[in-house]
């Protein structure tokens, strides 16, 4: 199998491009990137010099590459390696880390190269890199409110930038605010961004908050209440399977007879 390499730009993400490699004889020559960048390899191992000093990039590690960094980059001994991954340009970078860091951090915070050895981190970056290249719809509850809470982490293991820390719950007016809107817009589309707007919070804040108030996430959250509401509808006796389901904003029906089965057990027809 040849060398081959694509790269993804998001239409609701502007400054993020996402990369997909194969390699074996090409090699990354010393150089730098203007962008963020956070890289994995999902198979076989990339070998890098970074300051000075040589570190493998393999599965279940996370390359933390800032801008102006000096490295390169080719396979471990020869053998082919899959690479994976995520370039921030330095707006994007910004206004991630105006959301997630303390107001009072300082205006240019030192972000370094680093290797981390995280099997579960890399495996979640993996399926958000995954999930945002298979959707052109990168607003989508789910993957803003991942792509939040990984940026977050990854700047926590950093250690070069102060984070917000967020404290208290929702109120009870805005946990009933939530539920009516989302009730009302049960079959369309809703961004983190709205929900945020309806509690006055940003959205890292909304994100934290909710988490810490209901134990969910905003997404498993409306998940399971467009669910609910399905089988109150095969109840009644009358929609078909696929009128339910569109009804409650699966417009495949093969994703919502997978989604009932994992929350209840049995396929819709059984329920």
């Amino acid at each position: 199998m040849s060398d081959s390499v694509e790269y993804k730009r998001l239409v609701d993400l502007p400054g993020l491009v996402l990369g997909t490699g194969r390699f074996k004889a090409f090699n990354f020559n010393r150089h730098y990137h203007l962008d963020y960048h956070v890289g994995l390899v999902t198979e076989g191992i990339q070998r890098q010099c970074v300051n000075g000093e040589a570190v493998l990039l393999g599965p279940g590690r996370i390359s933390l590459m800032p801008p102006g960094e000096m490295h390169d980059g080719a396979a471990e001994s020869g053998l082919a390696y899959t690479l994976k991954t995520f370039r921030l340009s330095q707006d994007l970078l910004q206004d991630a880390m105006t959301e997630v860091t303390d107001p009072d951090r300082e205006p240019e915070p030192e972000l370094k190269a680093m290797m981390i050895e995280d099997p579960t981190l890399a495996a979640r970056l993996l399926q958000l890199h995954d999930a945002m290249r298979s959707s052109p719809d990168a607003s989508s509850l789910s993957v803003q409110s991942e792509w939040l809470s990984l940026l977050y982490v990854l700047f926590n293991r950093s250690g070069a930038i102060k984070l917000v820390a967020v404290k208290g719950t929702l109120s009870p007016m805005h946990r009933q605010r939530l539920k009516d809107y989302c009730l009302f817009h049960l079959a369309e589309k809703i961004t983190l961004d709205e929900l945020a707007t309806l509690c006055d919070l940003g959205r890292f804040h909304f994100l934290r908050r909710f988490k810490q108030t209901v134990g969910m996430t905003p997404h498993a959250w409306r998940l399971r209440l467009r669910l609910e509401h399905a089988c109150a509808l095969l109840g009644r006796g009358k929609p078909t399977i696929a009128e339910v389901a569109q009804g409650v904003g699966f417009y495949d029906q093969s994703h919502f007879n997978r989604a009932f089965r994992h929350a209840f057990g049995v396929a819709p027809s059984a329920y």
